[in-house]
């Protein structure tokens, strides 16, 4: 079955056996001159109309498959936030003594060597936090969609 549709009256669908050919759009064509001499179709088209201005509609619904797709995908998702949580969450106290360690560089106060090399690996540990806070923020903003996804899957159908 392929179905068609009018850029001028997307709400009218036109349904014929078989896949998308001339054949089809002609079998569509006449549908569509049986809606207009009925008087049910809601717009005027243009002189020279033809087969090939049918629009083709496309499957939207979402079969079996790709629901479980959706899920699983909303899975994935929710483990991806549960790993950045517990990576932002692992780094943080190291981060946050780390820049407390930066504000001496705002200081007079004389620093050695030592502190400074510390300071320098430090900023690969307060960047590797930032940068996982960043990526985690975004991943819980997106597992949200995920949540309702699940929670909509996981709902009696009783409901």
């Amino acid at each position: 079955m392929v179905q068609y549709t009018l850029a001028q009256s997307p709400e009218i669908i036109l349904t014929v056996s078989g896949k998308d050919s001339a054949k089809a759009r002609d079998k569509a064509m006449d549908q569509l001159m049986e809606l207009m001499d009925a008087g049910k179709l809601p717009t005027e088209l243009e002189e020279g109309f033809g087969p090939q201005q049918l629009i083709e509609v496309k499957e939207s619904t979402i079969d079996t498959a790709s629901g479980e797709d959706t899920i699983t995908q909303a899975v994935q998702v929710l483990s991806n936030l549960a790993t950045l949580k517990l990576k932002v969450q692992e780094s943080r106290a190291e981060a946050l003594e780390i820049r407390k360690a930066v504000d001496v560089l705002f200081t007079d106060d004389s620093v050695t060597e030592e502190e400074i090399t510390r300071l320098k690996e430090g900023f690969k540990v307060l960047k590797n936090f930032a940068q996982a806070n960043v990526r985690y923020q975004e991943a819980r903003s997106k597992a949200e969609q995920a949540r309702q996804t699940l929670d909509q899957a996981l709902k009696s159908p009783d409901k």
